[in-house]
């Protein structure tokens, strides 16, 4: 059985978020957890939640325990880049971006 989560629209770029996600994925679901919450980078907070959801999904609807569930697929996409300027030197303006990301989770139990 299969239990999906989606974060949308998370103010971190998808280039950061995606070698966190390399580490995760295939993990239990208890033992990535656990790797999140001893890393600390502010970044990894938006992918804990996410899994965590999943998890949530998983117990309301099928009532599965935690730790019988697998990170089957873990995908960060770009979401939509917000340009903006900044001044420069000598009265030029230069482009900013901050870019989003969309984070899929695929939980499934062993």
């Amino acid at each position: 059985m299969r239990f999906n989560a989606k974060a949308r629209y998370i103010p971190v770029s998808p280039y950061k978020l995606r070698p966190i996600a390399d580490v995760i994925r295939g993990k239990n679901v208890h033992q990535a957890l656990t790797w999140l919450a001893t890393c600390s980078l502010k970044r990894v907070v938006p992918l804990k939640k996410a899994i965590e959801s999943a998890v949530a999904n998983a117990v309301h609807m099928q009532g599965m325990v935690a730790n019988d569930l697998i990170i089957k697929i873990i995908c960060i996409d770009q979401g939509p880049i917000r340009r903006y300027f900044k001044p420069g030197a000598m009265g030029r303006s230069s482009i900013q971006r901050e870019r989003k990301s969309h984070i899929h989770v695929v939980l499934e139990s062993n």
